[in-house]
């Protein structure tokens, strides 16, 4: 096997101490069992048989996991969803329907609606650069569009050597005391042939040696229709904890973190160069209106870029009232509708035998015209303080349950031996100056509403089959569309107990 394989990738952010459970899920199954020990302990052996029946029951509704959740989460998440849904919380209405329009304004769905857009000042030759303030998890970020080839045709150690400059580029915004998470979001353009086909019309050689001709329609057949052009962003941002200070010595305000921001900015861009990128643009507002857009309604490409395209001035940009989307019904428990589309979202789990560099790349495989695709990768560089309490319990956790099973007569199993080695290997990682990395991967497919949803989000599927598993985030499609496809920057949760 290649030296290109990543392991460890899949550990838990806080494994169970007590066979696997949470301590509240351990509290709450002694609560069950102790109705039951009591009875036994009086001799009522019917009477705790009865209780035992309906204790067990609660106990593997708080303790079983299905699909990334306990069934007691499930049903208050569906009793959630569904007073949403009566109460009308989760539809949606722009403000132009009732003529109430600032062009100024964002109008947004969802999770959207905490999300701030002020303009920074001018960064270099780029213009004004577009903030992104989230208000809920206090953060301010910016976002940049990249032009790259992809990896498809790049050898082995040319892989190798962008893994490389990755690690250096996480680690060296670890080591900045403003930035801590870096999101890569690529999406697929739907292309129907239309623009391609105009593209031969006007080039076409009339002319032509009729076999040649007659070849080159058999390859329009074959291969024309689903190519597939890609669009990539990249967003940083850092916690308002962390900017508020130099952003006030600094002038204050959203400019005072806009000038924190960019000097960071300043260092980065030919660190994405080095990762193979062609071209690195900082968004300004009308373009990341533009891209906001787009994620909601694919169809509308073709018209901002035929607007482009006509040298119309910055000007006319896209306004910030239009991004949003122009009807997005309450969305279903399965997929999430919007603008005549809708788009079914996975959290994409890692393989506990690791993965190699570019596996993820099967995911933006459009194999039907007019589909998109996207593929979000969510970084955060942990604190080194941070990083160290974490090793450090992950390897005494090992070490005890280890010591406990060895005490109680069991043999370690092969299970519990990788676990005590990787917790060993790395914590001897963190000690010798390397950071640690949170990360989150979410993919999503999209096809207008007319189309059978269920079949194209059950090809997605199938074609990662083996590789990697895809959770798909029911009840949640809303925000997994936003962490999935909107170039914001939104999708890692706060780590829990952390305080951040």
């Amino acid at each position: 096997m290649s030296s290109r394989v990543y392991r460890g990738l899949s550990r838990r952010e806080h494994d169970g101490w007590i066979l696997g459970l949470t301590p509240a899920q351990a509290l709450a199954c002694v609560a069950l069992a102790v109705p039951v020990a009591i009875t036994l302990s009086a001799g009522e052996i019917t009477k705790a048989l009865v209780i035992a029946c309906v204790s067990c029951p609660l106990a593997a509704l708080v303790a079983v996991p299905v699909r990334g959740r306990t069934a007691a989460r499930w049903l208050a998440h569906l009793l959630l969803f569904q007073v949403g849904a009566a109460f009308g919380w989760t539809r949606w209405q722009t403000r132009a329907a009732t003529g109430q329009v600032d062009p100024d304004e964002p109008d947004l769905p969802g999770a959207l609606a905490r999300v701030r857009f002020p303009d920074g000042p001018p960064l270099r030759d780029q213009g004004r650069v577009c903030l992104i303030h989230d208000t809920g998890e206090g953060r301010w970020g910016a976002t940049a569009r990249l032009s790259h080839s992809g990896v498809g045709m790049l050898s082995d150690n040319e892989c190798e050597l962008l893994a490389a400059r990755l690690g250096n580029l996480l680690e060296a915004l670890g080591q900045r005391e403003v930035i801590d998470r870096m999101s890569l979001l690529v999406r697929t353009v739907p292309d129907d042939g239309a623009d391609y086909r105009a593209w031969r019309a006007r080039n076409e050689v009339v002319p032509a040696p009729p076999l040649a001709a007659e070849t080159t329609r058999e390859l329009d057949r074959t291969i024309g229709l689903p190519s597939v052009r890609h669009e990539i962003f990249v967003t940083i941002s850092g916690r308002e904890d962390t900017l508020r200070r130099p952003a006030i010595a600094a002038g204050g305000g959203a400019n005072g973190r806009a000038i924190v921001l960019y000097r960071v900015l300043d260092s980065i861009d030919e660190r994405f160069r080095a990762l193979g990128a062609h071209s690195v643009r900082w968004l300004s507002g009308g373009h990341l209106a533009e891209a906001i857009r787009t994620g909601f309604n694919p169809a509308t490409a073709a018209i901002l870029n035929a607007s482009h395209n006509q040298g119309k001035p910055a000007s006319t940009r896209l306004p910030w009232a239009a991004a949003g989307p122009t009807h997005a019904p309450a969305p279903s428990a399965r997929a999430y509708h919007h603008d005549g589309f809708s788009t079914v979202s996975y959290a994409v789990l890692m393989p506990h035998r690791g993965t190699v560099f570019g596996s993820l790349s099967s995911l933006l495989a459009v194999k039907t015209p007019g589909e998109r695709r996207s593929l979000a990768v969510h970084y955060e560089i942990m604190p080194a303080n941070r990083a160290h309490r974490a090793v450090r319990g992950t390897r005494f956790r090992t070490r005890v349950i280890r010591d406990w099973k060895a005490t109680k007569g069991f043999a370690a199993s092969a299970e519990d031996r990788h676990e005590a080695r990787r917790a060993s290997i790395q914590e001897d990682a963190i000690a010798s100056g390397h950071g640690m990395v949170r990360f989150a991967v979410a993919t999503a497919v999209t096809v207008p509403s007319t189309w059978p949803v269920e079949d194209h989000a059950a090809r997605l599927e199938s074609a990662i089959a083996g590789r990697f598993r895809l959770l798909r985030m029911e009840l949640a499609q809303d925000a997994a569309f936003v962490a999935t496809v909107l170039p914001l920057g939104i999708g890692l949760p706060r780590l829990r107990g952390g305080g951040w």
